[in-house]
């Protein structure tokens, strides 16, 4: 049983890192992002949804394994792989996959810098964006909080544990806890900075508005993980893995009612700059309800999984976090590269999604023959 839930789970993650990938690969051609001529409607619909859930969703599955692994790790050694794994990653991304991603951008706008110049600049005087990979290091600053928690009190996630153990009859009774936590740690923020400002120290930076909604997350997440895995609401044999479409309709209401307040703002407000709270306040909330439905419709699909099926997720499975950490300045070279073809959006995402998937699966297996690299990558 515990077999199929992590063959579930690692089918789960590896499909969030290409979602990671196909997010990065078309945003370039949508409305928010747009640094190329080319645009297509059908992008916008996509990276408002991956937009509204991956990266929470990323940290829900990092947290169930939190406690399980504090409580047979000494802390000592909890620390030391954590700060291998997450660390040492990020530190060295931020001195040079960052810099080699954002030069691509850079050189759009400034032909002539030369990158030795850029990549002063940017480590010196900034701005020194982590891009995707702020995830990294907030996720390890979760797991050392979770590490100081966890000696205070083992049994401080147990009443999440016991709402998991009863999500196995009623998953909806879960879902209305994790969207009203979500609410609370969300909306409020989300009124006091917008959707726009990011915290940033040097390449530490995180939007201002989710970092409560990411720590519910990964904590929720640990609570799921923290004991009977195979009984609580992840379990293969719950009602969640048997739930069907159900979830998948849950998902398109909050969807839909997002594109609702999208027309308000554009057509009615007149897209202003600054928006009144009510309208703040109804989006967000709209806002947690997809992100909390759509990650239980994910799993609902992932968890009906068997582990003697077949999935072409598998393969990519081991590489999945490498190529988490290294897509990010292949996907801005090639759409660097795409700029100046006249040809539809959607051919240059095709193309960006299936070349970064292509050569950042690459590199990550020859980056994992080098000796030692598996402990990181």
């Amino acid at each position: 049983m515990k077999w199929s839930i992590n063959c579930s789970l690692d089918r789960t993650r590896t499909f969030l890192t290409l979602v990671v990938v196909f997010h990065h690969s078309v945003v370039a051609y949508t409305y928010f992002g747009h640094t190329d001529p080319k645009y297509w409607l059908g992008f916008d619909m996509g990276v408002l949804a991956t937009d509204s859930f991956f990266m929470a969703m990323f940290f829900f599955l990092s947290g169930l394994f939190v406690w399980p692994s504090l409580a047979h790790k000494a802390p000592q050694t909890f620390l030391r792989d954590r700060l291998l794994r997450l660390g040492l990653p990020f530190v060295i991304a931020a001195f040079t996959i960052i810099p080699i991603a954002y030069y691509a951008i850079e050189l759009r706008q400034h032909p002539d810098v030369s990158f030795s110049d850029f990549w002063w600049r940017t480590v010196t005087k900034g701005p020194w964006h982590s891009g995707p990979l702020w995830f990294v290091y907030v996720l390890l600053l979760f797991d050392l909080t979770a590490s100081v928690l966890y000696r205070i009190s083992p049994k401080l996630l147990d009443p999440i544990n016991r709402l998991s153990l009863r999500g196995f009859e009623r998953p909806s009774d879960f879902f209305i806890f994790l969207v009203v936590v979500t609410a609370i740690a969300y909306v409020p923020l989300f009124l006091h900075y917008g959707p726009s400002y990011w915290f940033q120290l040097g390449p530490f930076d995180l939007q201002a508005s989710r970092v409560l909604l990411y720590a519910a997350y990964f904590y929720i997440g640990a609570g799921v993980g923290a004991a009977y895995f195979d009984r609580g609401l992840l379990s293969p044999e719950g009602q969640l893995a048997r739930s069907g479409w159900g979830w998948v309709i849950v998902t398109l209401i909050p969807y839909c009612l997002l594109w609702v307040m999208i027309t308000i703002k554009r057509e009615i407000l007149g897209n202003p700059p600054v928006l009144p709270h009510w309208y703040e306040a109804i989006y967000g909330l709209f806002f947690v309800c997809f992100s909390a439905a759509i990650l239980f419709a994910i799993l609902s699909y992932f968890l009906r999984f068997k582990r003697s099926g077949v999935s072409i997720l598998d393969p990519m499975q081991p590489d999945a976090y490498g190529m988490f950490l290294v897509h990010y300045p292949i996907v801005l070279w090639l759409q660097y590269w795409l700029f100046n073809f006249d040809i539809p959006a959607i051919a240059k995402a095709l193309i960006a999604f299936v070349l970064t998937t292509a050569f950042c699966w690459a590199v990550t297996r020859v980056l994992r023959q080098i000796p030692g690299a598996k402990s990181v990558l």
